[in-house]
């Protein structure tokens, strides 16, 4: 549950409040008259899910030969893979 404060609260110590936000993360309702008026909290870090497709879209891509060539590598690791015997590491 958030945290209320009046807005005369957050006035009379504003950079207080705002630092608890930057470096603890906190977040708090503001209220006025006993009524929800605003929240003050941190900004959402990272990207957003809708920036997902123009980021993937800025990224360097294989040429047709560098494709193939990373489709044998991943081929040959997996023949690999199969003819390795499991084992446990951690034998009791």
């Amino acid at each position: 549950m958030l945290e209320s404060l009046t807005v005369t609260e957050v006035v009379r110590h504003f950079a207080d409040y705002v630092n608890r936000v930057v470096y603890r993360r906190e977040s708090f309702i503001l209220v006025r008259g006993n009524r929800p008026v605003a929240e003050l909290r941190p900004l959402p870090a990272g990207k957003r899910l809708g920036d997902l497709l123009g980021l993937v879209d800025s990224l360097p891509h294989l040429s047709a030969g560098e494709a193939d060539a990373f489709a044998a590598d991943v081929e040959t690791a997996r023949e690999d893979l199969a003819r390795t015997e499991v084992r446990d590491p951690w034998p009791s």
